[in-house]
C-alpha cells in the first residue's frame, strides 16, 4: 500500500503539565489559593469568590466526613441546576473523597430511580423545586442521606429570604413534598464548619464522577470518569484554548446546566484550574432574563451550543448588547451550523470555535484551533489524543475514506459503571474508544463527522435514545409497535418524531405525548407523532429506522412540522412544540 492511501492515525501535540496533579482536589486546593480574592461563581446577582468556595465546599466535606457514615467511594447525586450550591457540593464532595453522580434536575420519577439504583447512590443533594419527584422513590433506592437545597440559599439576608420566598410562594415552583429525615444544605454547612476536614488522598485511577449516558440498548450507562480523565481534559482545554486568554481575568457565561459534562469540565474544572469567573444561568430558556444578565455582565468567553446561538441572534435586544470585551465563543454539544455560526459572527464579531467530545471523553477529544479554525469540521485532535477512522472490521482507513471515528487519549473513561460487556463493546485492549460517528480525516488533518452509526437523536446537545422511548410508549395499551427518529429542527437541532401502529382507533397522538411526558425528560418527548398502519422493516423483522428517518426529514422539511398535518387515510401527524 502506498504512503498516500496508508492508514491515518492523527495525534495532538504532546500533553503537558498532568504531573503536577494527583487528583482533583489537588487543583481545586491551588486555584483556591492562588486566585483566593477573585470571583469564581456568580449567579443572581451573588458571587462566591475562591476564598468563599474553598470554605463552604470545605465546610460540606467536614459535614460528610464527620456527621454521617459516608466513605470515600461511596456515591452522591448532585441534583441541581445552575446555582452556586453547585460547585460548592460537588467540590466538597471530591474532597471527601466520594464519587459525584451528575444527575438532571428534569428527569422523571423513572428516570431517577433508574440512575440512583444503578449508581448505588448513598447520598443525594436535591433542589427544593424537585423534591417532590424523589419523595416518590425514594424508598425504592438505597439513599439514605438527603440535604434540600433553595434557589438563593447561598445568598446573603434579606436577598436569600426575598428569592426564596418568591420562588416558593409567588411564583408557587416548589410543589409540596414530605422528607422528615432530610437536612437543609445550610444547616450541613453551619455544622460542617466547626469541623475541619479531613486530607483525603485520591489518586488519579480513582473514580470522580459517574455521568450517565445512554446507548443503543436506550439504558443510561455510567460513565467512569477518574481524577485522571477529568484533570487530563481540563489541562488539554488550557493548552488549546487558554493560550487566547488570560489566568485570572476572564468572565465566561455559563448558560448549559453544569451537571451535563460539557459545562461540568469547561466551567467548572477547567476555568477552575485557571482562575475565571464564571456567571451561571439557571435557566437559559428565559431568553430576556438571560439577555438582560448579559447586558450587567462585560463577558469576555461564552460558552454555548447551535440552539443557543440562533436562539439568541433572533433577539434585537442581544444584538444591541456590548460585545467589545468578547474575545471566544465555545460551542460543543451539537453540531454547529453554517448558518448559526454566520448569525453569531454577524450579531457579536467574533467567530467560534467548535469542538467534539463525548460523555466517555470527558468530554473534549477534538476541537478547532482558535487561531485557525474550520466551520464545518470538529478541528484537530486536542494535546496527548490520537484519533483514526475505521471500517465495520475494525481496519483503520486512510485520510479521505469514511468510517467510524476512533479515539484514544488520556480523557478516555475507565468503563461503564458495573457493566463490563458494554465497556468491552466500546474500548478495545488498545484504549481505543469507538465513537459510533462517522466521519473523514481530511488532507489538513481536520476531521468532518458525516453521519452518525448510531441511531441516537441529539435534541440541543443532549442524546437521545430510541429504543428508551420506544419501551415507554410500547406500554401504552393502544400501541402495537412503535420506532422513534431524529428529524431536522431549526430550533433544537434535531427533534424526536415517533412512529407508531395502534392497537385501534382510539389513540390519539396529543394524548400518546402527555403519557410520554409522565416517564420522559422533556427533550426526550416526542415532537411529532404519526400513525401508521406497519411500519418498514428488514427480512428478519427489525425496523428500518434509516429508511423512517429518510423518509421523515424530508416530510417534515417539506410541511414545516405544521399540527394536525394528515397525508393520508394511513398517516396522521401531530406537532406539540410547547
Amino acid at each position: 500500500m502506498s504512503d498516500s492511501v496508508s492508514p491515518c492515525i492523527e495525534t495532538g501535540p504532546p500533553l503537558e503539565g498532568m504531573e503536577a496533579f494527583a487528583s482533583i482536589n489537588d487543583i481545586i486546593a491551588e486555584a483556591c489559593e492562588r486566585f483566593a480574592d477573585k470571583p469564581a461563581f456568580s449567579c443572581l446577582g451573588h458571587t462566591l469568590s475562591y476564598r468563599d468556595v474553598d470554605r463552604l465546599s470545605g465546610d460540606f466535606a467536614a459535614w460528610l466526613q464527620h456527621e454521617t457514615d459516608l466513605e470515600p467511594g461511596d456515591r452522591i447525586a448532585i441534583q441541581l441546576p445552575n446555582v452556586l450550591q453547585f460547585p460548592v457540593a460537588v467540590f466538597g464532595a471530591l474532597r471527601a473523597g466520594l464519587v459525584v453522580v451528575n444527575t438532571n434536575p428534569l428527569y422523571t420519577e423513572r428516570e431517577m430511580r433508574h440512575q440512583f439504583r444503578d449508581a448505588g447512590v448513598k447520598a443525594i443533594l436535591v433542589l427544593a423545586n424537585m423534591a417532590h419527584k424523589l419523595e416518590k422513590v425514594l424508598d425504592q433506592t438505597d439513599i439514605r442521606h438527603v440535604y434540600v437545597t433553595e434557589m438563593a440559599d447561598l445568598h446573603p439576608w434579606p436577598k436569600r429570604s426575598l428569592i426564596n420566598g418568591v420562588v416558593r410562594y409567588v411564583k408557587k415552583l416548589v410543589p409540596r413534598y414530605s422528607l422528615p429525615d432530610s437536612i437543609g444544605f445550610r444547616h450541613a454547612l453551619t455544622v460542617g464548619s466547626r469541623h475541619k476536614a479531613d486530607v483525603v488522598v485520591s489518586h488519579g485511577g480513582d473514580v470522580a464522577a459517574l455521568q450517565y449516558t445512554g446507548g443503543t440498548t436506550g439504558v443510561a450507562k455510567g460513565a467512569m470518569l477518574t481524577h485522571h480523565n477529568l484533570i487530563a481534559n481540563m489541562l488539554q482545554t488550557k493548552q488549546v484554548v487558554g493560550r487566547a486568554l488570560v489566568e485570572g481575568e476572564e468572565t465566561i457565561i455559563a448558560p448549559l446546566p453544569c451537571y451535563h459534562i460539557y459545562t461540568f469540565t469547561v466551567n467548572c474544572l477547567f476555568a477552575m484550574v485557571t482562575g475565571q469567573h464564571n456567571i451561571l444561568i439557571p435557566n437559559p430558556r428565559d431568553i430576556a432574563g438571560f439577555v438582560k444578565t448579559l447586558s450587567k455582565t462585560p463577558f469576555t468567553v461564552f460558552v454555548g451550543l447551535n440552539t443557543l446561538f440562533n436562539a439568541l441572534c433572533q433577539r434585537d435586544d442581544f444584538k444591541a448588547l456590548d460585545f467589545s470585551r468578547l474575545k471566544m465563543t465555545i460551542s460543543g454539544g451539537m453540531a454547529l451550523t453554517q448558518t448559526g455560526a454566520q448569525r453569531w459572527q454577524q450579531a457579536t464579531g467574533i467567530g467560534i470555535v467548535e469542538g467534539y467530545g463525548l460523555t466517555e471523553t470527558s468530554p473534549i477529544a477534538l476541537v478547532n484551533p482558535p487561531e485557525a479554525p474550520q466551520i464545518g469540521t470538529i478541528g484537530k485532535p486536542v494535546p496527548g489524543t490520537s484519533v483514526q477512522v475505521v471500517d465495520d472490521d475494525g481496519r483503520a482507513l486512510p485520510r479521505g475514506e469514511r468510517g467510524e471515528l476512533c479515539v484514544k487519549g488520556p480523557q478516555v473513561m475507565k468503563g461503564y459503571w458495573n457493566r463490563p460487556d458494554d465497556t468491552a463493546r466500546a474500548l478495545d485492549a488498545d484504549g481505543w474508544l469507538r465513537t459510533g460517528d462517522m466521519a473523514v480525516i481530511l488532507d489538513d488533518g481536520y476531521v468532518k463527522i458525516v453521519d452518525r452509526k448510531k441511531d441516537m437523536i441529539l435534541v440541543s446537545g443532549f442524546n437521545v435514545y430510541p429504543n428508551e422511548i420506544e419501551e415507554v410508549v410500547a406500554g401504552h395499551p393502544d400501541v402495537v409497535e412503535a420506532a422513534a427518529v431524529g428529524v431536522p429542527d431549526e430550533e433544537t437541532g434535531e427533534a424526536v418524531k415517533l412512529f407508531v401502529v395502534a392497537r385501534n382507533d382510539r389513540l390519539d397522538p396529543q394524548a400518546l405525548r402527555q403519557w410520554c411526558k409522565k416517564e420522559l425528560t422533556g427533550y426526550k418527548v416526542p415532537k411529532f407523532v404519526e400513525l401508521r398502519d406497519e411500519l418498514p422493516k428488514s427480512n428478519v423483522g427489525k425496523v428500518l429506522r434509516r429508511e423512517l428517518r429518510d423518509e421523515a426529514s424530508s416530510a417534515e422539511s417539506a410541511s414545516s412540522g405544521k399540527a394536525g398535518d394528515t397525508t393520508s387515510t394511513e398517516r396522521r401527524s401531530s406537532s406539540d412544540v410547547s
